[in-house]
């Protein structure tokens, strides 16, 4: 399937934003304004992690699971039309492991399997969920009454050293791939990953990779890429490019998040960035020397969460952070806190520029919206604040289908 038959329908879908055909109504409460705002607008979210959860046999998408309990997880499909999401982001996550031949072959049957997971996901459940390739599906979708999966790799570690990769990728649907993770590979250094002080930012791979993306459709996903590694992607994309998760540095001062100065080379570059839900890089936290303790001798017997390989050993130690959490919980950002990171950027950038990641099952929760059926709530927020139906609509997901258009029209070109 080729995008440019897609075009026409992309284009067409970015000229009527659905929540700018009606003005003027009178709502008896916040609620039902922003309810029929969801009813009537486009709803995306770019990056979640809950693919993995496809991987468990004790667990069904399909099914609603009670919010807050440990094997619930922060998305199912009952739970995004509750939350009134329509697309949402599957992102193929794998930790980065070995820089080897051996650890290439590895992560590449992980990806494939987790990726083929979601499409077999969207096959069974076909009356609820249907599979995105460009913009114009996910229009289509919920004109049908369903939701949308869009596919995206988080770990460019994914495609080892073999360029090939990338365009099997594309063929399989992805549609973004996340340059790095915690740690720095052969395409670009992380902004956690700083065993070796020097930023060496972006590789003449990397490069090549970057150019393959352009080429193929592919969005370039500049979250968790270090500050030097940020640059050099925007210098050498001729694509606009995506922070799928990440915040505004300015308000939380975290390497994950984005500096005023990142935030206006973004917009320049015509590229999106999507607020982070994990409360961490919403609101620098409360020291807490307990449970800081308690993370590090998890650490010092596991190693780090997110690049354990090990499907069982995962799930292992993430019920034993969660007892961490119960026992020592963290103070968490709220819905408030999360806008005021979109009232940054836009007083910084302008309302273009950003959108919402939530990185759910992946670390992404806040106190009024911890998992997807919370969602609402912030529009609630944005309406108490004043933003128009058309910058709401802007924010959820008008803006980032704008970039997503137009990285498949140069690719054509």
């Amino acid at each position: 399937m080729t995008t440019r038959c897609f075009l026409p329908l992309v284009l067409a879908a970015a000229l009527i934003p659905a929540a700018n055909c009606r003005t003027g109504r009178n709502y008896a409460s916040v609620e039902d304004h922003a309810r029929d705002l969801h009813a009537r607008m486009l709803t995306v979210d770019t990056h979640c992690d809950t693919a993995f959860n496809l991987l468990r046999p004790d667990w069904k998408i399909s099914e609603r699971h009670e919010p807050g309990e440990r094997s619930s997880g922060k998305i199912d499909l009952p739970r995004m039309k509750e939350g009134g999401l329509d697309a949402e982001f599957f992102a193929a996550f794998v930790g980065q492991g070995p820089r080897t031949p051996e650890g290439y072959a590895a992560v590449h049957e992980r990806t494939v399997r987790i990726i083929d997971a979601v499409r077999k996901m969207t096959e069974d459940n076909s009356e609820l969920i249907g599979l995105g390739l460009v913009p114009a599906d996910a229009y289509r979708l919920k004109r049908e009454g369903k939701l949308t999966a869009f596919l995206g790799i988080e770990n460019g570690y994914a495609i080892g050293k073999d360029l090939s990769l990338v365009e099997e990728y594309f063929k399989k649907g992805v549609r973004y791939i996340t340059l790095c993770h915690s740690a720095d590979n052969d395409i670009c250094d992380s902004s956690t990953d700083r065993r070796e002080p020097e930023d060496n930012g972006l590789s003449e791979f990397g490069r090549a990779v970057v150019a393959e993306c352009n080429r193929l459709g592919i969005m370039v996903d500049v979250s968790h890429a270090s500050d030097k590694s940020f640059f050099d992607i925007l210098e050498a994309s001729r694509a606009p490019v995506i922070a799928s998760h990440s915040s505004a540095r300015t308000l939380s001062d975290n390497p994950r998040n984005l500096s005023d100065d990142m935030l206006r080379a973004l917009a320049g570059n015509g590229g999106v960035v999507q607020i982070c839900f994990l409360s961490a890089y919403v609101k620098t936290p409360a020291g807490n020397p307990e449970r800081d303790k308690a993370l590090q001798e998890l650490q010092a017997k596991y190693g780090n969460l997110r690049d354990i390989q090990d499907d069982e050993l995962r799930r292992k130690v993430r019920a034993e952070f969660q007892t961490i959490n119960e026992k020592f919980p963290e103070e968490r950002a709220t819905v408030r806190d999360l806008v005021d990171h979109v009232d940054h950027v836009r007083d910084v950038i302008g309302i273009d520029y950003v959108g919402f990641g939530t990185d759910f099952d992946g670390g992404g929760g806040i106190d009024g919206c911890d998992d997807v059926s919370g969602m609402i709530h912030v529009t609630e927020e944005m309406i108490r604040r004043g933003y128009s139906d058309r910058d709401i609509e802007k924010v959820w997901g008008g803006n980032f289908m704008r970039v997503f258009g137009k990285v498949l029209t140069l690719a054509e070109n």
